[in-house]
């Protein structure tokens, strides 16, 4: 179960809204509990409802949710070297287009994209 996604935790499909993720870890909740369960299952239960309250308070927070998926959808992708070429290759043109930018505008000093708090201070 420690390579299983948050979704499969709480048994619900990747595209459950809130409601839906409240209802499984609710209904989880009821049965996992280590206060519902017997003496002799407490440990096991203990381990099994903070996996879901986990799982839970990741994918309640649409925040989280996000990063969470995100972060799921690189290490589900195979590693493509080409993926990585076109993209390097794009960073490069991008950056010579903004060199070539800046020399031609006569003032290389300051990106009206890059402020930082240095540069806007007037001393």
């Amino acid at each position: 179960m420690a390579s299983s996604s948050l979704y499969e935790v709480l048994g619900i499909p990747m595209s459950a809204n809130g409601n839906e993720i409240k209802a499984a870890y609710r209904k989880l909740a009821r049965t996992c509990h280590p206060d519902v369960v017997s003496i002799n299952q407490k440990e096991m239960s203990a381990n099994q409802f903070m996996k879901i309250h986990a799982a839970y308070s990741t994918l309640s927070d649409p925040d989280k949710r996000a990063t969470y998926d995100r972060d799921l959808y690189k290490r589900d992708r195979p590693f493509h070297s080409s993926a990585l070429r076109s993209t390097t290759m794009s960073a490069a043109a991008a950056a010579a287009a903004a060199a070539a930018t800046s020399s031609s505008s006569g003032f290389s000093g300051y990106s009206s994209g890059r402020r930082s708090w240095e540069t806007d201070q007037c001393w």
